[in-house]
Parts: structure tokens; sequence; C-alpha cells
């Protein structure tokens, strides 16, 4: 049987949809897959699913079972090595729960992240002070220890928006005007994260963008959710949606053009990029009274 591991990484998630699809075009269920394979069937739905890690001979037989051409064939495996190897951020294994996991794993493949926030500054545009107080709330209640792994990872997820490859991702955010209203710390801290705001807002791969609550009432006002477009051709967008112990993902065509349409209406309804840098220097001195 395939091994269990943790949360899956991109690519594996890609290369398992992939697999479902040969399967299906082969007209072939998983109980017949798994006689096959003299295996239990539920092997072959969890690495569709990247639910347990992709063991390279399992794949193999898989290929050759789908009849994929020898080349394709060397190029799936060599992508199934490289999908098995842990990411960065396996390192903070200690502070980084499964279902988070899974978040970062997207973040660092995606070429377009877009996301509504209602309640606090997004992860990624945090400082080093706002980001251990918001995560001080944490339940249960993290040790001394435990917070500074979580900041510490929070601060180095920031680097993929100064990465300098083509692949770095574009970061798409709509705000709510009350992200800046809420204290976090103290005057200091508001003023310092508003300062990094505005500073994130002049990269070129960066949209920020502030919903006033002179806009009323709006579609995502339920809470906040963050969408992932993934480079490999033929994979759909994910939603990621979060409540207060976790979060969760899907790739369904019909939920993620939901809130992309939400996503899409509350842009509108937002104020433009300029704007918002001038509404955070506004913002900021309120903060230095």
């Amino acid at each position: 049987m395939s091994a269990p591991r943790s949360a899956p990484t991109v690519l594996q998630m890609v290369l398992g949809r992939r697999l479902h699809e040969l399967r299906r075009v082969k007209g072939l269920s998983a109980q017949d897959v798994g006689a096959r394979l003299r295996q239990a069937h539920t092997t072959v739905t969890r690495m569709e699913q990247a639910k347990v890690t992709l063991k390279w001979a399992t794949v193999k037989a898989l290929l050759e079972i789908y009849g994929v051409p020898e080349g394709e064939a060397r190029e799936f495996l060599a992508l199934t090595d490289q999908a098995n190897q842990p990411g960065w951020w396996k390192s903070y294994r200690d502070a980084l729960p499964d279902w988070f996991a899974v978040h970062v794993s997207l973040e660092n493949s995606a070429t377009r992240i877009r996301g509504y926030e209602p309640h606090v500054v997004p992860g990624l545009l945090q400082t080093e002070d706002y980001a251990r107080d918001v995560l001080g709330l944490n339940r249960p209640h993290p040790t001394p220890e435990e917070l500074t792994r979580r900041v510490a990872l929070r601060m180095e997820r920031q680097a993929l928006l100064t990465r300098r490859d083509p692949a770095a991702p574009r970061l798409w955010i709509v705000m709510d005007e009350t992200v800046l209203r809420r204290p976090a710390g103290g005057p200091e801290v508001m003023k310092a994260q508003i300062d990094r705001l505005i500073e994130v807002a002049d990269l070129s791969n960066v949209t920020l963008q502030v919903l006033p609550f002179t806009a009323g009432l709006h579609p995502g006002a339920f809470g906040p959710f963050t969408l992932f477009r993934l480079p490999m051709p033929d994979f759909p967008d994910i939603v990621g949606t979060d409540h207060l112990s976790g979060a969760q993902y899907s790739e369904d065509r019909r939920e993620v053009a939901l809130y992309r349409e939400v996503l899409d209406r509350m842009s509108a309804q937002a104020m433009s990029q300029g704007r918002t840098r001038e509404f955070l220097s506004d913002v900021r001195k309120e903060w230095e009274r």
C-alpha cells in the first residue's frame, strides 16, 4: 500500500488527477485496476485524490495498465519523483497543521493568488509584530516557542512576493476597511503594518484594494477566501475557505466560479489601487493621534 503522508504537494494533486483521467478514459473502475495490481482498490482512489504518496513502482504499473506511451510514462515518473520531494515548509512541520500545509503548497505553486480578507491583514502582507498578535490568538494558545516558530513561518512565506523568477505569483487582495480600524498590538504596531501595506502596494506583482464601509453590504461578507490559479494546463483553479478550526479547498468548477464572481463584484466596489494608497496614508495619520 502507498505510504500515507501529512499533506499533498500541488504536483501530487495534479498527477493524482491525471491518473484518474487516464483510468476514466480507459473505461476501468478502481476495482478493476486494484485487481490487476493485486492491491485494494482504495489504494488507486487514494492516489488519485492525493491522499497518499505516489509510490513510484505503483505509478509505473498504473501507466502500463493505462497504455501510456513509453516517453510520456518516463516524464510522468520523473514528475512523480519531483512531486514527492518535500517543500521548504516541511522544516516547519512542528508549526504547520496539515490543512495549512496545503495552503502553503498552493501559494508556492500558484501563478495568481486572489483573495478577500474581512478581519485581519492577510498573512502574506503582515509585519512580524502584527503576525505575533494575530497568531497569539490561536486556540489552543501557543507556547512562546510555538508562537516564535509560527511567526517565522509566516515571514518566510512572504519571500514569494519578491521572487526573482518568471513564476513569481501575482497577488490581488481585497481587504475590508475593518482590517485597518481594528487595533492589533497598539498604535505603533498598526502604523508599521500600514507602512508595510503601502510598501507592498508599490510592487509590480501586487494589487491591493480596500473595500470601504461606504460600499455597504456586499456578497463576500460571510468570511475570508482565497483563489489559486496554477500553471498546469487543464487543472482548475482552487478556492480555499477559512473556518475556526482549519480550512477547506475545492476545485469544483461551479463553486470556484461563484467565488470568482463574488470577488470580481467586490473588486469593482473597492477603491482603486491609487485611491487605496491614499487611504492607507490617511488611516496611518489617524493612528498617530
